[in-house]
């Protein structure tokens, strides 16, 4: 999807912009390249920069007044930046392209799961700075695909009997990680009947980091013989693995197995404010096959989604009423 949009605060016969993004899906803490196409308008102008923003649909929570109910609400966070053209003179009537790579961040969220979406809405916004006025209107989809390692912890989940609920974009941090972003990912995942009686769901994290992947894995427990008294507590836990290692593909299953008993059996702290942590020398390896966890599902839905995300965006010439550069 690639929309050109005029320089409205030029007015008619400004420069156009068009970004177009390279095929193929990103990866985090991968690159990301394609090219800037500008076109002069009626007369010439000073470009100032060519910047790209990465923005993504988050959600976030807010206090109602009164009952003191939490409610959710969704905007856009800009959470990276890249300069890709400095200042220059575009005649009039002028073509040209800007070529860029630039790297993702390693916190980047994933967007789909062996090709079927998730649900996370990402885009790449260029800016294009002209005589002090800035426009934010070319809004182009951005699909990153999980790294090996985090594909093979959702393989192995699958293979145990998880299915996928749903997944979302969360502001804010989770306590004693390393977390950069002012935002995590979260998948939501339906447990098998072994489990069923103990847990609701089980919502994971992936957080990456050059060297290693770090796991967060957090029980909603049901009411019973574990209750607090409150219909019940959750159980968060915290796992590391390498992204790669010399000893090759190991029995993901039996890893992430033992991290889920472990969670379950409350060998976990409790609490949002206390987490468990476990290092493992487990290298990354990518399952073959079809992903065990069911994401077909939410496909169609997704993609709608999307399209609302960017056509609302690309309505309003900045669409950025909560990002931060």
């Amino acid at each position: 999807m690639v929309f050109k949009r005029l320089l409205g605060s030029l007015g008619v016969g400004g420069p156009t912009v068009d970004t177009v993004l390279d095929p193929g899906a990103a990866r985090p803490g991968g690159t990301l390249s394609g090219r800037v196409h500008l076109a002069g308008g009626s007369a010439g102008h000073d470009v100032e920069h060519v910047a790209l923003e990465l923005v993504a649909r988050v959600e976030t929570e807010h206090q109602e007044h009164g009952d003191g109910e939490g409610v959710d609400s969704e905007g856009v966070v800009v959470f990276d930046r890249h300069t890709v053209g400095g200042a220059f003179r575009l005649a009039a009537g002028e073509e040209t392209s800007i070529p860029f790579t630039v790297t993702l961040p390693w916190e980047t969220p994933a967007t789909e799961l062996y090709g079927q979406p998730l649900g996370i809405v990402l885009g790449v916004r260029t800016e294009l700075a002209v005589a002090g006025a800035r426009d934010r209107g070319d809004l182009d989809p951005l699909t990153v695909a999980p790294l090996p390692a985090q594909e093979a912890v959702l393989e192995a989940l699958g293979g145990l009997g998880f299915g996928f609920r749903s997944a979302d974009l969360e502001y804010g941090r989770i306590g004693g990680t390393g977390q950069r972003l002012p935002f995590y990912q979260e998948i939501e995942l339906t447990p098998p009947p072994r489990y069923a009686h103990q847990i609701e769901e089980i919502e994971l994290t992936f957080l990456a980091v050059p060297g290693a992947l770090e796991v967060v894995l957090e029980a909603d427990k049901r009411g019973g013989p574990f209750a607090d008294g409150h219909g019940g507590h959750d159980a968060v836990s915290r796992f590391t693995v390498p992204h790669e290692g010399p000893a090759g593909p190991r029995d993901w299953t039996a890893l992430v197995g033992g991290w889920v008993q472990e969670l379950v059996e409350h060998r976990a702290s409790y609490g949002s404010h206390a987490v468990y942590g476990h290092e493992s020398g487990v290298g990354a390896a990518a399952m073959a096959g079809a992903a065990g966890v069911a994401v077909g599902m939410v496909a169609a839905e997704a993609v709608d989604e999307v399209g609302d995300f960017f056509e609302g965006d690309s309505e309003d010439g900045d669409g950025d009423g909560d990002g931060e550069d």
